[in-house]
């Protein structure tokens, strides 16, 4: 159970999906997607729904537009339970996208714009898109129409050859009345990165998403009046949920960076006067590295959130030095959990920075062996979840559906551990712990141990091959100042048991290779490791 101090929603016991979970969900909650837009407009009809560069629309304008891409889609033949895939990058027609297709009961299949032609098609040919919406910049990598004999339309920018202009589809008319759709129906396919073997389609259901915009309201304490910041791509859960649809569900202002770059996230924070945002830590440290940071007009901005990698214990330090009226607050989810499944409580980041808070309040987790069996209080094993924002399986793909869930829980492939107190300890990922000679060496507490010394920017350990011991340690490092590999052994072996010292580093002054989604691509790193080795 949650141990949170704040005012959560009345919860009841109820039974959903196939074959049937019993979940703790919130009663009196919105009933789809198009509701959180419903409701919105009638509490907030003349408030700013959305802000992008120039434009900013009123949450009556939004549902206008809304309603008028709805109708046009509708006449070209788009029906309930049609996928239709996005290649966009953060922008309002995002937004626009995502809610006319919600309007019509279709499927909205996000896909990060750095996604290459191979991987594209097998996304779109999977999920059988009907219609695809991309970047006019991106054309030469939709894949082309005779290898998607089903896609039937493409839409673009800017008079793109061989698509639908967008622009031309707002059409007069307005379609007013939604389609009618079940909680437990899909209103997203996301398609999870694939670093092993094909990505899987997880499918968020209504329900989820619901529900996970609700924790973030509750848990931030979120309103009408905030304004939040995308900076994280909207095509990734934590963008579409954290941003587009909490922000929604609050009848709060949505303000979209096109793209990251420090300097223009600070100067669009102040001028918006942000209240919330939710990045990955290597943001913040691009933040603390602007010399103009600690000048800046940011008092409005009190809720900086984070996941997708531990908070450094500096950064955390040097951010409550320059603004501390700031909450710091930890999530932990995943694709498959809709966003979060565990929150920091407000204020309770100094004192438990080395946990990822605690269960949120539909959130059920539990902590397994090798086995599926429960372990007790502080003892590590791997992460279970269960809640009603927890997806049902993979789009097309009951293999890992049944491979991934059992009894209504994912098993998230982390290893870690739940206290007396409900704070959830996040180890490894249990794939990727090393074995060096029987010792199981846990990547974050030596990533944790490097982020102490005031020389390390990033950092990232991986396991380089011994034909002796299995696995030995070895570090990727980017530096912000000079500094040997010798002394950063010194520096671990003081703080680090024997074992756990990196043996060899790969130091560099540019950053460490990142996914759409802000997260250290240690595959890549291994597989540059084994180059060097073979070479």
């Amino acid at each position: 159970m949650s141990a949170f101090e704040v005012s959560w929603p009345q919860q009841q016991l109820e039974h959903h999906f196939q074959p049937a979970r019993a979940l703790r969900c919130f009663t009196g909650r919105p009933q789809c997607l198009h509701a959180l837009l419903e409701n919105a407009v009638t509490v907030n009809p003349h408030g700013t729904a959305l802000v992008c560069d120039n434009t900013r629309l009123s949450y009556s304008e939004l549902n206008r537009r809304v309603a008028q891409l709805a109708a046009a889609w509708q006449q070209l033949g788009i029906q309930p339970g049609d996928r239709i895939a996005l290649l966009l990058g953060n922008r309002i027609e995002f937004v626009l996208c995502l809610l006319a297709a919600t309007r019509l009961g279709a499927i909205t299949v996000p896909i990060s714009i750095r996604e290459q032609t191979p991987g594209l098609h097998y996304m779109l040919e999977h999920c059988a898109a009907v219609m695809l919406v991309h970047e006019s910049s991106l054309a030469d990598v939709v894949p082309s129409s005779d290898s998607l004999p089903g896609m039937r339309w493409r839409v673009s920018f800017d008079g793109c050859a061989g698509a639908l202009d967008f622009d031309s589809l707002l059409s007069s008319e307005q379609l007013d009345k939604p389609a009618p759709v079940q909680e437990e129906d899909p209103a997203v396919i996301l398609y999870t990165s694939g670093t092993t073997g094909r990505p899987k389609g997880a499918m968020l259901s209504h329900l989820g998403i619901v529900h996970s915009s609700m924790h973030y309201q509750a848990g931030m304490a979120l309103g009408m009046n905030d304004v939040g910041l995308a900076a994280v791509p909207l095509s990734h859960v934590t963008g579409l949920v954290a941003l587009v649809t909490t922000m929604l569900h609050v009848a709060g202002t949505m303000v979209i960076l096109p793209s990251f770059k420090a300097a223009a996230f600070l100067q669009l924070a102040q001028q918006e006067k942000m209240t919330y945002t939710i990045m990955v830590p290597a943001m913040y440290n691009l933040c603390l590295l602007q010399a103009d940071f600690g000048h800046m007009d940011l008092r409005h901005w009190r809720v900086g959130a984070y996941g997708g990698a531990p908070m450094p214990v500096a950064s955390i330090e040097a951010m409550a030095r320059t603004l501390p009226a700031l909450v710091l607050m930890n999530c932990y989810g995943a694709t498959e959990t809709t966003s979060p499944a565990t929150m920091m409580p407000p204020g309770m980041t100094p004192l438990h920075n080395d946990t990822v808070g605690q269960p949120l309040a539909c959130s059920d987790i539990k902590v397994v062996d090798d086995d599926g069996m429960s372990r007790p209080a502080g003892d590590m094993g791997e992460i279970w979840i269960k809640g009603p924002m927890v997806v049902a399986g993979y789009w097309n793909n009951p293999e890992a559906t049944a491979k991934e869930f059992v009894d209504g829980y994912w098993k998230s492939g982390d290893m870690g551990s739940l206290d007396a107190q409900g704070y959830v300890r996040i180890l490894d990922r249990k794939k990727d712990m090393l074995n060096r000679g029987g010792y199981k060496i846990y990547c974050i507490e030596v990533e944790n141990t490097l982020y102490q010394h005031p020389a390390v920017a990033e950092c990232a350990i991986v396991a380089k091959p011994c034909p002796v011991l299995g696995e030995r340690v070895h570090a990727f490092i980017s530096l912000r100042d000079a500094v040997s590999a010798e002394e950063l052994t010194v520096f671990c072996s003081t703080r680090l048991s024997r074992e756990k010292v990196p043996e060899s580093f790969t130091l560099s002054n540019q950053p460490l290779p990142r996914n759409a989604n802000g997260k250290l691509m240690k595959r890549q790193m291994r597989e540059t490791l084994l180059k060097t080795l073979n070479t």
